[in-house]
């Protein structure tokens, strides 16, 4: 690739401020993560009451995600991050001042989900600035604002034990989305290049065909795997292992960067190897680590598990989009947008299975053996369709060319 000539395409600010509002909106959607064992020794919860209170604001984002697609095709990305950006405002002064009841705790995390759905804004608004050649590059360095996670699982944790109390920490994550505030709106543009937006009839239509509902399958694995994990692995680590609340969000974190950071070596790899192949792989991988996770060895070998296991679903969650755009054609923006609203649903669902099956039955076992079937359950379905999508694929000038939305979406 011509690094000077991407250095001289599309818009530098825009991209900048893509990052940082995608950095930070990602860190405040999953603060109630890590927090979560220090607010449960407040309200004496239950292993499923635990693991609502991290899956409300993933099921929020997923939720959410739509509506500010919605709007980021109406009134473009830029006003609709800043709008997302004032919302998450509300929760966050919410959970500093008011948020004394387990019940206003949950209202809290349902209105965390407006960070979670920033991916509608951040990634058109840098995407739509560059030609398709450069697609990858931009939305590598955009979507790199995913590692804000590690950040909430560093410090979140240290700054609520040193000040004796949670409800700090939301007010501390006031300083740096005020900034990215400013920051955003002297920065960012609107590219001169938008596309039409999508009528109401075109999703319907497109929600008819049998391969979006296998894509969100597939995706509300990989996406939905990592952003659940990442919101769950902290309650794990302190429940099953007795680690103090710093040092369960320490191990979180190592398992968190596997996630963040290998997601374009899947993309990248998917094209060398083919899409389908690479999820075959990786969806055995995530088996195979499902399963050995079920026997909860050692404190050692499980994050040693559980890192391998996330590297696998970032590097799928960039493999999923790698074979969208060779599906769809011209619905490509509609299909990307479901697709990533449906990983965020995986993500309400994964906490939900482990705490539930914990409270049943004193264990975490049953509940990975339950998440590794059902990363069987996408290999067989992968087998079953790759003929079909074989056959149904455009070509690479067609992928080429409708590769920007759904990189802007996913």
């Amino acid at each position: 690739m011509d690094k000077k000539g991407f250095s001289q395409a599309g818009h530098k600010p825009s991209l900048l401020s893509a990052f940082l509002y995608f950095d930070v909106s990602f860190m405040i959607w999953v603060l109630l993560g890590p927090l979560s064992v220090i607010i449960m020794k407040d309200f004496n919860l239950t292993a499923a009451q635990k693991a609502d209170l991290v899956a409300l604001p993933v099921l929020g984002g997923s939720i959410l995600r739509l509506v500010l697609g919605f709007l980021t095709d109406r009134i473009g990305p830029k006003r609709t991050g800043q709008l997302g950006m004032l919302i998450t405002f509300i929760p966050l002064v919410w959970g500093w001042q008011f948020a004394d009841t387990l019940s206003s705790i949950h209202y809290v995390g349902l209105l965390l989900g407006v960070a979670g759905a920033s991916f509608a804004a951040a990634l058109p608004l840098a995407s739509r600035w560059y030609p398709p050649q450069y697609q990858g590059l931009a939305m590598g360095i955009a979507g790199a604002g995913n590692s804000g996670t590690v950040f909430t699982t560093l410090f979140a944790n240290r700054i609520a034990t040193y000040f004796g109390d949670w409800h700090v920490v939301f007010g501390f994550a006031l300083i740096p989305l005020a900034i990215v505030f400013i920051v955003f709106s002297l920065l960012a543009k609107d590219s001169p290049n938008q596309p039409a937006p999508a009528k109401l009839v075109d999703y319907g239509k497109v929600l008819t065909k049998r391969d979006t509902w296998l894509f969100n399958l597939l995706y509300s694995v990989t996406f939905g795997g990592f952003v659940g994990m990442s919101s769950y692995l902290t309650i794990f680590f302190n429940t099953q292992y007795g680690l103090s609340a710093i040092q369960a969000a320490n191990f979180t974190t190592i398992c968190v960067i596997a996630g963040s950071f290998f997601r374009p070596l899947g993309g990248w790899l998917a094209d060398k190897v083919g899409g389908i192949r690479m999820l075959l792989m990786l969806y055995g991988g995530v088996a195979i680590m499902m399963a050995a996770i079920s026997t909860l060895p050692s404190l050692a070998v499980v994050t040693i598990l559980l890192f391998a296991m996330m590297m696998m679903l970032g590097m799928g969650n960039g493999s999923v989009f790698q074979l969208v755009p060779q599906r769809f054609g011209k619905e490509i923006g509609i299909v990307t947008g479901i697709v990533g609203a449906a990983g965020g649903l995986g993500g309400y669902f994964l906490p939900k299975i482990l705490g539930n099956v914990k409270q049943a039955t004193g264990s975490y076992s049953t509940g990975f053996l339950i998440l590794g079937g059902i990363a069987v359950l996408c290999i067989i379905t992968i087998l079953a369709v790759q003929k079909d999508w074989k056959s149904s694929f455009v070509g690479q000038g067609g992928r080429a060319n409708t590769a920007n939305e759904a990189t802007a979406q996913a």
